[in-house]
């Protein structure tokens, strides 16, 4: 490392808190699905902040509708109309065929918007007695990191000394239709869901099972809340993981990719009047809706559509899959993925998965561990197959190798 990088990184560490362990590398710039450090080395994205960049790094046409927006206004608050929400609301409904917008910022905030909104339906509509909605979610699942979300995580670290959390909530394993079918009370309004668990290790259910989900939050009067927030907008391969199984959510929860990367947004989408229960002054965000926000979320969706990205994840991420699944290495336990939302899981003896995404690095591929022995890989929607076809032959040249 450059006396520069390690300056940067020691800063970092003074003045940081210490709640993130980054692989070691300082990003200046990027492009499509290149970024270039502070030292000019440049860099095949396999991470795609979350998924947040999947148009890629700096797209031209998004980036051309913030820099307009920024130059005429970015916020009013929702105490007055703007003239960007509107047609975001009417955009976004086509796109996804919802019949309700909620909009909001981070991720987060769309599942704390769901989970508040699911409870009120409950209550409201539903008929459950006060204070005693339950919503129903999944071992291993990450919806985010606010208190209430992380009262209803499974993982340690995550949860560790930061209760007591928030009553509510039933955890079921991921997959097990038998188990949510049992665990449904008449007091449950909700079950919450990922469609693929991308935190867990991109963790992919057993086919048929929302198929079975949805009929069973049907019968039972329950609403089926799929967070998309990383899996939709072109991630798998479809618009929205749902229509692997040609299923329709209840509500569904929208973020990262919504804004290309440029800027934080959100969406609580509703098929029905779960949304319908709010009221002025009940729920709301000072951000939420900015007509930024609306103009930025306006580009990025229209570019995945207009650039045919979300069939490009379809056609690379098989390529890339199959690719991965065709390197013989010791190394590897399994080999998994849907659409360009991918993940190498390593034999726990052949080492952390870390060491290898630090060896990655040095091939001039960024990639994260989860999980201690599992490789996530997300590389922006635009990836093509020449680059997917080098990505190949770095992650088989550093798989071979043992870091034990």
């Amino acid at each position: 490392m450059s006396s520069s990088v390690i300056d940067l990184l020691a800063t970092e560490a003074r003045f940081g808190a210490q709640n993130y362990q980054p692989i070691g590398v300082v990003l200046t710039r990027g492009e499509g699905v290149w970024v270039w450090d502070i030292e000019g080395n440049r860099y095949l994205d396999c991470l795609s902040a979350y998924s947040a960049v999947s148009q890629g790094h700096c797209h031209p046409k998004i980036l051309a509708a913030m820099v307009e927006q920024a130059g005429r206004l970015t916020l009013t608050s929702r105490a007055f109309h703007n003239d960007q929400l509107a047609l975001f609301y009417e955009e976004i409904a086509a796109l996804t065929g919802s019949h309700k917008v909620l909009p909001m910022n981070s991720g987060a905030e769309a599942v704390e918007s769901a989970i508040k909104s699911v409870r009120k339906w409950g209550y409201e509509v539903k008929g459950v007695a006060d204070g005693q909605a339950e919503i129903i979610v999944c071992a291993d699942n990450f919806h985010g990191r606010t208190l209430g979300i992380v009262g209803f995580s499974t993982d340690a670290e995550t949860r560790g000394h930061f209760g007591p959390f928030a009553p509510g909530f039933k955890i079921i394993p991921f997959g097990d239709a038998a188990a949510l079918d049992a665990a449904i009370t008449p007091n449950t309004v909700a079950f919450l869901v990922e469609p693929i668990q991308g935190e867990a290790g991109v963790i992919i259910p057993p086919a048929g099972y929302f198929t079975e989900v949805r009929e069973l939050c049907t019968a039972n009067n329950v609403m089926l809340v799929l967070d998309e927030i990383q899996t939709g907008l072109g991630r798998t391969g479809k618009l929205l993981a749902e229509q692997h199984e040609g299923i329709e959510a209840d509500v569904t929860l929208l973020g990262k990719a919504l804004s290309g990367g440029f800027y934080p947004v959100s969406a609580v989408l509703s098929n029905n009047d779960v949304l319908g229960t709010l009221r002025p002054g009940q729920h709301g965000s000072t951000f939420g809706g900015n007509p930024l926000a609306c103009a930025v979320a306006r580009a990025a969706m229209r570019v995945l559509v207009e650039e045919g990205m979300i069939e490009n994840a379809a056609t690379q991420g098989a390529r890339f899959l199959q690719g991965l699944k065709d390197i013989r290495a010791n190394t590897i336990r399994d080999v998994r993925g849907r659409g360009l939302m991918l993940a190498v899981e390593l034999h726990p003896e052949a080492g952390r998965a870390r060491r290898y995404c630090e060896a990655l690095q040095g091939k001039g591929i960024l990639a994260k561990d989860t999980h201690e022995h599992t490789i996530r890989i997300a590389p922006p929607l635009v990836i093509t197959s020449d680059q997917v076809d080098w990505a190949l032959e770095q992650f088989a040249t550093i798989l071979t190798q043992d870091f034990s």
